[in-house]
């Protein structure tokens, strides 16, 4: 698979829609930006009363009239369905009263028609208020992602960046990944993590740790310094939950912390906090930085009095990409149970389009290829962060 016609990639996290979406549904209803859900119950009415009047009487159907405000409350407002109840009412009224067959429905079926109009109509009503709550919690959690991973704007800090971002759970839009890019005076300070578990407590782990790393990777001259900060936060935010006697204070985060130096422009600098370590991508081909020593953050007091993390320094080649991805990318499974190749299937993509080392391409590269792997079946946060530095 080449990089040929791929989606661009920006650095929001994606959402993927859930089946019967409010947002999706009202779209597919928009032609122009106009509104075009009163047609369906309209066509259903019209042809109701065309099939009607066309049979004989031993056909009569005009009692179906029931059913088109029931469509209506599916995909109309609450205005709209009570307006096709009285309308399916009066049709009723009127129709069975003017069409040329013998046999008449009778009050019964008129009866139903306008009983089922109002029932249709209450329907519409308690799903119009639970698509608003639903919007509303959507909105709230769209605050929660741009809090914990606030948008970042491109080219940032001397560096071209592209990322996807797709929760395990498809009704979250954030969980327990975590990526960031802060500028400061020494260079630009990346960070990419994954907080083990899941749920409301991986997102706090992640907060904490963003939160840090913004403060730390601007003011702190010394990698190793702003190494030591994170893994003080994570024991700091381990031993509070301790304190309030939470159950889920065992947490630790897998991360890889990068270092751009302003005054190399070749030079990289990174520590690997047990994650899987960078590839970095170039037209030569693709290559892994060394993995390091360090221990996830908030296991580092298991070697403690060893000193801060050692820091790795590494050259970037010409036009190289740093690609950085949570275990939702390597730990992906297709359905025999094997691994997917990450680093086997860029280097096949980089040889067939040398243009995949573009950062945006690359992501939807691998979000692809992963998505592929594993048949759209996720069983973990899934993160694919891509930084290069801009030319000159």
């Amino acid at each position: 698979m080449s990089g040929r016609g791929l989606r661009p990639v920006t650095g929001r996290p994606a959402r993927r829609l859930l089946p019967g979406d409010p947002v999706q549904r009202h779209q597919m209803l928009r032609v122009r930006g106009r509104s075009v859900a009163w047609v369906p119950p309209l066509v259903l009415l019209i042809g109701i009363m065309a099939i009607d009047y066309n049979t004989a009487r031993d056909f009569r159907i005009i009692s179906w009239l029931v059913l088109v405000p029931g469509i209506a409350a599916a995909i109309c407002g609450v205005w709209g369905t009570a307006a096709f109840a009285v309308l399916s009412t009066t049709t009723y009224v009127v129709g069975d009263s003017v069409l040329p067959n013998e046999y008449q429905a009778g009050s019964a079926d008129l009866m139903l028609s306008a009983i089922g109009g109002v029932l249709a109509t209450l329907a519409c009503a308690i799903r119009v208020r639970g698509e608003a709550r639903m919007l509303h919690m959507r909105d709230v959690a769209d605050t929660i992602r741009r809090t914990v991973l606030r948008p970042l704007p491109s080219p940032w800090g001397g560096l071209d960046h592209a990322a996807v971002y797709l929760t395990a759970d498809v009704e979250a839009a954030v969980g327990g990944d975590f990526y960031d890019v802060q500028p400061g005076p020494q260079g630009t300070r990346v960070l990419i993590g994954d907080v083990q578990g899941k749920g409301l407590g991986a997102v706090e782990a992640a907060a904490a740790l963003l939160g840090t790393f913004r403060e730390a990777a601007f003011h702190e001259p010394d990698l190793a310094v702003v190494a030591e900060r994170l893994e003080t936060r994570m024991r700091r935010h381990t031993g509070h939950l301790s304190a309030l006697g939470r159950d889920d204070n065992d947490r630790f985060a897998t991360a890889v912390l990068l270092s751009f130096p302003a005054n190399d422009s070749t030079a990289l600098e990174s520590v690997v906090f047990g994650h899987e370590p960078p590839l970095l991508v170039g037209p030569s081909g693709v290559r892994q930085l060394p993995p390091g020593g360090a221990l996830p953050l908030g296991l580092g007091e298991l070697i403690g009095g060893s000193g801060p993390p050692v820091v790795l320094c590494s050259r970037l080649a010409p036009g190289e990409t740093v690609l950085l991805t949570t275990d939702g990318v390597t730990e992906a499974r297709d359905g025999v149970g094997a691994f997917y190749p990450l680093a086997e299937e860029v280097a096949r993509g980089v040889a067939a389009d040398p243009r995949l080392t573009d950062p945006h391409r690359l992501v939807a590269y691998v979000r692809d290829g992963t998505l592929r792997h594993s048949g759209g079946r996720l069983a973990d946060d899934t993160t694919v962060f891509a930084v290069r530095r801009t030319d000159g």
